[in-house]
């Protein structure tokens, strides 16, 4: 009895990356936030001084 070697191995898909701008525009979104309330903050302190 032989065994035989499966020769015919089926190729990996290259599957396509999904596209990443709706992540940009949320992690831009999200830094433009923080950005804002952290110098609004601040200037709310320096007003109060």
């Amino acid at each position: 009895m032989k065994t035989q070697l499966n020769t015919n191995t089926p190729k990996t898909k290259v599957e396509k990356e999904p596209p990443l701008k709706g992540t940009l525009v949320s992690v831009l979104f999200l830094g433009f936030f923080l950005i804002f309330t952290w110098v609004s903050v601040y200037f709310l302190f320096l007003n109060r001084l």
